[in-house]
């Protein structure tokens, strides 16, 4: 009668189940991990919040800096002056767009507000036109001015809050451009066994997939911005260097931000230029759509990391409803650092993979070379020889 063995006979679950409860309790366990990291994330986003946007300006400018480095500069001045060129484009830029919006702000104002009018002569009910609304704006006044008083008290607490951000930010550039290296040796201090090298490894894939993604986003955003920029000002829509600017912030919200930009520029151009032209103005933000889905897309990121546009939408989903705007230009560059750690993880093991069966075969090799066969390849001699 034949033997079970012992291991199959004490086994409660064939195999595919349990390889299958290992999975779930695997997957349970990185999502319980995942949920814990998230939630102190939020609770101390004002520390982290900082720390995540001095990431991706560290990855956005560490070209810069290392160019500076190469030029004989001393590390501590080169992380300076590149903080400073920061502060040069991000303050022009602003100023550029302010100017830009405060020449033809009330132009865009009256454009909307005829197109109000118009839609409310044709579609709306009395009582709901702009000439309505403002003969009771101070019944409005009373009644809400708590409410307004409480929303401009909040609103200063947040610009207060995103310029204590902006400058913590700024400060920390500095440092992780300046310390970097100090930063890899700490990692290898801190990390248990021989697990340093890994550690650096997947630390370096991570910064180097979020590095690429900053790059390629921000060449297709100036891109963008710049042929719907010259298309606004051929249509002779009013505050086109203000949307062009606003363009540019968007398309650092992959799918979504370019659809939201390209919409507040078609309804400015339908209000004040008329249907005709917010169709030219369309047709040129379709293009532009079209040719960076197809051309820009491709040819610029194509080093970096790839991701599904499923994928990229559900990611800004999960991080508009952890951050809200904040979470959405963070959401994609994290993931993108995810699956660059996922990348090496998985080159890691197949590379021990290879090398574990190369043994095996090797070591299978000597054995048959040992083994009946290669005694069979010289036969002993016969009695009659």
């Amino acid at each position: 009668m034949a033997q079970v063995p012992a291991s199959a006979s004490s086994s409660l679950l064939p195999e595919p189940a349990r390889r299958i409860g290992a999975w779930c309790v695997l997957f349970l366990l990185v999502t319980g991990v995942v949920v814990v990291v998230v939630r102190l994330a939020v609770y101390f986003r004002a520390a982290v919040v900082p720390v995540l946007l001095a990431l991706l300006g560290a990855a956005l400018l560490g070209p810069l800096y290392r160019w500076l480095l190469r030029r004989g500069i001393n590390a501590s001045l080169a992380a300076g002056l590149t903080c400073l060129a920061v502060v040069a484009v991000v303050g022009g830029a602003v100023y550029i767009v302010v100017a830009a919006l405060i020449d033809s702000g009330d132009q865009i104002v009256d454009s909307l507000r005829d197109a109000a009018d118009s839609v409310s002569k044709h579609f709306g009910a009395a009582g709901t036109s702009v000439d309505d609304l403002a003969s009771n704006a101070r019944e409005l006044g009373g009644k809400f001015g708590a409410t307004a008083a409480s929303g401009v008290l909040s609103g200063i607490s947040l610009v207060g809050e995103m310029i204590t951000a902006a400058v913590l930010a700024l400060l920390l550039i500095f440092f992780f451009l300046r310390d970097s290296d100090r930063a890899m040796s700490a990692l290898h201090a801190l990390a248990p066994a021989d697990s340093g090298h890994l550690l650096e490894a997947m630390a370096r894939r991570a910064f180097r997939a979020v590095e690429g993604f900053m790059h390629g986003t921000t060449l297709i955003a100036l891109i963008d911005a710049l042929f719907i920029t010259v298309g606004l000002l051929i249509c002779q829509v009013p505050g086109a260097v203000g949307l062009g600017a606003l363009v540019f912030v968007g398309a650092y919200i992959p799918y979504l931000g370019a659809f939201l930009s390209g919409a507040v520029a078609i309804l400015v151009a339908l209000a004040d230029r008329g249907v005709v032209i917010a169709l030219w103005v369309l047709g040129v933000v379709l293009a532009v759509q079209v040719i960076e889905g197809h051309l820009l897309q491709p040819m610029i990121q194509s080093r970096t990391v790839q991701m599904h546009p499923a994928t990229v939408m559900l990611t800004i989903a999960a991080g508009a409803s952890v951050a809200g705007i904040l979470g959405m230009l963070l959401a994609v560059p994290m993931t993108a650092a995810g699956f660059g750690v996922y990348a090496e993880l998985r080159s890691r093991y197949s590379e021990a993979v290879a090398a574990s069966r190369a043994r095996e075969a090797g070591e299978g090799g000597a054995d048959g070379a040992d083994g009946p066969s290669g005694a069979s390849a010289s036969p002993p001699p016969s009695d009659g020889s």
